[in-house]
């Protein structure tokens, strides 16, 4: 069930986010089945199941209420070479909220358990925190492709040719050995690479899919670490997130992120996501488990 890696990424994109109905396996959650995009690592990225958990719980809910957040526990590794079930228990369905609780499955265990929200568009008051100033353009910086591109290092070569998420970075890449500030600050800007298909809910999901790639990276940066060390072991823990206002997610998108605090091998970050019209349409925040040679 993993998806030829030869495909163009966004389409392999689209693919992955059309889940297959999978009838009546559980008698409580409606199911669905979906395919993997290949990675590097025989592991499932965590952005995946986020995205297809959300597809699949969008699925089951009146279009005109959209998902504004989600918490969700990794709980094992998924492997790339099989499917991944998705059953989705209806929760509740209010007069302007519903919730859906989300579980994916391999082999009859558990790898995910997410909760996500929904709400039917509501008047109210409005304020958001300010878009970072000063920010370069993101034509004005180089692609993962011109970044990455030379070099001989699988996980960077996969980021620069696999991915369907064109991304800039405004800090420094890590998968060299890391020679500058030691600030919890990163910072990239991010769009598909074509154009997505119209329907907002897949908009949603691909900005649920690409909140995963850096939301370490503050915490390594902090501490002057990079991605190609031997023996380092970082895997995410837990992962919400909110949707504040519609974006598309084929349309260029700011995402910051800081880390307030890591201790007893687990990383916090927190991220957020501008239009580059100033207009902040998402926050996520992670915790991450972070085991590094010295300390075992």
């Amino acid at each position: 069930m993993t998806l030829d890696p030869t495909q163009d990424p966004v389409d392999a994109l689209i693919r992955m986010l059309d889940l297959a109905d999978g009838g009546g396996a559980r008698t409580t959650e409606d199911i669905f089945v979906g395919r993997t995009i290949t990675t590097p690592r025989a592991r499932v990225y965590g952005g995946q199941v986020l995205a297809q958990a959300s597809m699949a719980a969008m699925r089951t809910v009146d279009p005109d209420r959209a998902i504004h957040s989600l918490h969700a526990y990794f709980l094992r590794g998924g492997d790339i070479e099989l499917p991944i079930t998705f059953g989705v228990e209806r929760v509740r369905d209010g007069r302007s909220f519903s919730a859906r609780r989300i579980h994916a499955y391999q082999e009859g265990k558990t790898i995910l358990s997410m909760i996500a929200s929904f709400q039917e568009p509501a008047q109210g008051l409005e304020h958001q925190d300010e878009m970072p100033q000063d920010v370069p353009d993101p034509e004005s910086l180089p692609s993962l492709r011109e970044t990455f591109g030379a070099l001989n290092i699988p996980e960077a070569r996969a980021q620069a040719f696999e991915r369907p998420f064109d991304m800039r970075y405004i800090t420094e890449p890590l998968f060299l050995p890391w020679q500058g500030p030691h600030d919890s600050y990163n910072a990239v800007w991010v769009k598909a690479l074509a154009p997505l298909p119209d329907d907002p809910a897949i908009h949603r999901a691909a900005l649920a899919y690409v909140s995963d790639y850096t939301m370490m990276e503050p915490i390594l940066r902090r501490h002057g670490r990079s991605w190609g060390e031997r023996g380092m072991n970082v895997a995410s823990l837990d992962h919400a997130m909110w949707w504040h206002r519609y974006a598309r997610a084929d349309e260029w998108i700011l995402y910051t992120q800081t880390s307030p605090s890591a201790s007893s091998a687990r990383g916090l970050s927190i991220g957020k996501m501008f239009t580059r019209d100033g207009t902040m349409i998402a926050t996520t925040v992670q915790e991450g488990m972070m085991r590094l040679p010295e300390f075992h």
